[in-house]
């Protein structure tokens, strides 16, 4: 099998990988995953696509990430791999589409306007 390298992005994080049969090693920026993100929860949110399909221990992953914090990071990695595993084999795509992993969320910070102190926030209004 060679080499299929897919990208996930989610808010401003960047997740591009590199992804080859192998035992099932997620390096993530040149460190193990479980060092890379701190929690359980973040690494069970990576791990879903692969769960599902049930390939954790048939492939190696190895990932640049870069941007946003370490959930949107978390996110866009597994978009990537979702990806990878539908370019693998095709018929994984209706099972993840359903699982809701193809699906780029497209949800950004809102941006701040001038003459007020947040996006949405406006100045408190004094009457008289």
């Amino acid at each position: 099998m060679e080499v299929i390298n897919t990208i996930g992005r989610r808010k401003s994080a960047v997740a591009r990988i590199y992804i080859t049969e192998g035992k099932g090693n997620i390096t993530v920026n040149n460190k193990d995953y479980k060092k890379f993100f701190p929690t359980i929860q973040l690494h069970n949110r990576i791990m879903e696509p692969l769960v599902l399909v049930e390939l954790t221990n048939k492939y190696d992953i190895k990932a640049n990430l870069n941007g946003g914090g370490v959930n949107g990071q978390a996110e866009a990695l597994r978009l990537a791999i979702a990806r990878a595993l539908v370019k693998i084999d095709p018929e994984y795509r209706s099972s993840l589409r359903s699982n809701g992993y193809l699906t780029r969320d497209p949800r950004h910070v809102e941006r701040k306007k001038p003459g007020q102190p947040g996006a949405r926030k406006k100045f408190q209004f004094s009457k008289r």
